[in-house]
């Protein structure tokens, strides 16, 4: 009976079929794009898909790269452990995608960067671009890591499959399409995986209110459990989770992914016109909304079904992360091919995201470090360079995997380290945005000791974790297990008032400073980041620097710009090609060049 604990079913013939079915679709999808673009071969192509998507696709690839395995399992997880406080990030996503739109997204495609770090140079020097390269490049190898990592230990509880094995699966997966297609077969497969996550999660929900006889008990039990406390006041730097520290914590946090990692720039410089860029952050707003929304109902639905028996507490998993996977084979093997389509879901999500993330690697790399040095590659050699680079990237990804095994939380290690590294990067790109005194002496000084204050604090708070008084989990019950370990007792990290702590190893900095919400990690080397590198600039004649290019600086007209979004089509020919200069194609890559030839082309069209 579910939720009542002990062993589960495990996968049969129906479940690996579905599995794999999705998968070779998905894998299937991208070589399709490779072989439909076999004759464009440039590193535009490659690397931007011909800047030449529109809203909608990118839109759901950029939901797609933030649903990655991590958010799949770990999200339900930290709702049926802490709460819907989770929920609130919705409105982090609302203010993140907000300023990416209307501030990061003008200055970038007006400036026609391939690499998000192209920006540090132009504004900044040399150096400072490489370092902010490097940074990105360790920070995108340890996060991949924890993406490939999550779900293959998922995979590993539910089906016996070989743990190592289904890593290197993954990254071999991903290696191929990446390799092959480039960002289209990237985009255009995520587009398949966000379908598959979103089933999952709706699949989970279903089964659950059937059982629990209807969306309403589930609810009821999440209010009497204590789930649905999700808006706590307090100010405490030190709690865990907050209003405070989602809403301020989180969109900064988010911030750093979406306004500047390669990544996601990748993806919406990628649009042919300005306005599509713009409208892809604010349909994948929505987006976001959905996939949390069902994500923490899944992890409701989960309490609701183990409001007695928590499988983690009574030893039939090894790790909360593990809590979704374990309820999947509970209520739904009597299905056959359904749990096949949550594992298909929870790997798509890791192919989503280490796709993506190999592809931004092999990006700022070829753009970064290979380009400034030689430049006279001709478009096979180039074309090879970044399949190359993609073999490369895909190999320490799957490497770094076993450096995620030795992390906690696999949702909170996943965005502290998200935070530490992207926190002083973004101080970095608003002091150069939005203030004419920042000079490159400054710029380094304040990235590097934020960086440094952002290490200090994450490292020590993974080291010495902070105690249940400032996570607050909330109380798990094993009473009703069949075959529970004991009927009264509930374990240390779900007490809510009698937290362990240790004094006697830990140091005085463990109970303040390690213990500061890891969602404060970003906004503490944002602001130390800006603070420390204007004054370093004041200091160092700042004011005084020669006049900069004002196209490196957010105007106010950036902050309207849906004009330049039109589905108008003018009747003829030739009026259709000056429009895309003004509205269609307004991509900086597009040149006179390639409107002379546009129009060469459908000349001899009419005349046919």
């Amino acid at each position: 009976m579910a939720g009542t604990g002990g062993d589960v079913a495990s996968f049969v013939v129906w479940d690996y079929v579905v599995f794999a079915g999705i998968i070779l679709v998905a894998a299937g999808l991208g070589l399709f794009q490779a072989i439909r673009g076999r004759k464009e071969t440039s590193g535009a192509e490659f690397l931007l898909a011909g800047r030449q998507m529109t809203a909608v696709p990118v839109a759901l690839s950029l939901t797609a790269s933030f649903m990655s395995g991590i958010t799949v399992i770990g999200t339900p997880a930290e709702a049926y452990r802490f709460g819907a406080e989770f929920w609130l990030f919705g409105i982090s996503y609302a203010i993140m995608s907000t300023v990416t739109a209307e501030i990061f997204v003008p200055l970038f495609y007006r400036l026609g960067i391939t690499s998000a770090y192209e920006y540090l140079e132009m504004r900044f020097n040399r150096f400072i671009r490489l370092i902010g390269t490097t940074m990105y490049i360790i920070q995108t190898a340890l996060y991949t890591g924890m993406v490939i990592y999550a779900p293959a230990l998922a995979l590993n509880q539910i089906t016996g499959l070989d743990l190592w094995g289904v890593l290197v699966a993954t990254g071999v997966v991903c290696i191929i399409y990446c390799t092959l297609g480039g960002l289209k077969a990237v985009i255009w497969t995520d587009v398949l995986q966000m379908v598959v996550m979103l089933a999952g999660f709706v699949a989970v929900i279903a089964q659950g209110a059937v059982l629990q006889k209807g969306l309403g008990n589930i609810w009821e039990d999440a209010y009497n459990g204590g789930r649905l406390n999700a808006f706590d006041f307090d100010p405490d730097p030190l709690r865990r989770h907050t209003f405070w520290t989602i809403v301020i914590g989180g969109s900064v946090l988010w911030m750093s992914v979406y306004s500047i990692n390669q990544s996601q720039v990748q993806r919406y410089i990628s649009c042919k016109t300005l306005g599509h860029a713009k409208m892809s952050l604010y349909v994948n707003m929505v987006g976001l909304w959905v996939t949390v929304s069902l994500a923490v109902f899944s992890g409701l639905t989960m309490f609701s079904i183990y409001k007695k028996c928590d499988p983690f507490t009574n030893g039939d998993i090894s790790t909360p992360d593990q809590l979704l996977p374990y309820l999947v084979m509970d209520i739904l093997a009597a299905y056959p091919g359904i749990p096949g389509l949550f594992v298909a879901a929870a790997y798509s999500g890791t192919l989503s995201t280490v796709s993506s993330s190999i592809n931004a690697l092999v990006a700022v790399t070829v753009e970064d470090f290979v380009f400034p040095l030689y430049k006279n590659f001709t478009d096979k050699q180039v074309s090879w360079l970044n399949m190359g680079l993609s073999v490369f990237f895909g190999a320490v990804c799957i490497g770094m995997a076993g450096v995620a095994s030795l992390m906690g939380s696999i949702l909170q290690a996943a965005l502290s380290i998200v935070g530490m590294i992207g926190g002083p990067v973004l101080g970095l790109y608003l002091i150069g945005m939005f203030f004419h005194t920042a000079n490159s002496k400054g710029g380094l000084v304040g990235m590097l000791v934020g960086l440094v204050l952002s290490l200090w604090v994450g490292i020590g708070a993974q080291i010495y974790q902070p105690t249940p008084d400032k996570t607050d989990p909330l109380p798990l019950s094993i009473v009703g297990c069949n075959n529970s370990l004991s009927s009264t007792t509930t374990p240390p990290w779900t007490s809510p008032v009698t937290p362990t702590i240790t004094p006697d190893v830990r140091p005085v900095l463990a109970e303040t400073w390690y213990s500061l919400s890891y969602l404060y990690f970003a906004p503490l080397g944002t602001l130390t980041t800006m603070i420390i590198g204007l004054l370093v600039s004041i200091f160092t004649g700042g004011c005084k620097q020669e006049k900069l290019n004002p196209d490196l600086f957010v105007k106010k007209s950036d902050l309207i710009c849906f004009s330049c979004f039109s589905d108008s089509e003018p009747s003829d020919i030739t009026e259709k090609v000056a429009a895309d200069r003004q509205l269609g194609a307004d991509n900086p890559a597009f040149t006179d060049i390639q409107f002379d030839e546009i129009h060469a082309d459908l000349s001899d069209t009419t005349k046919l």
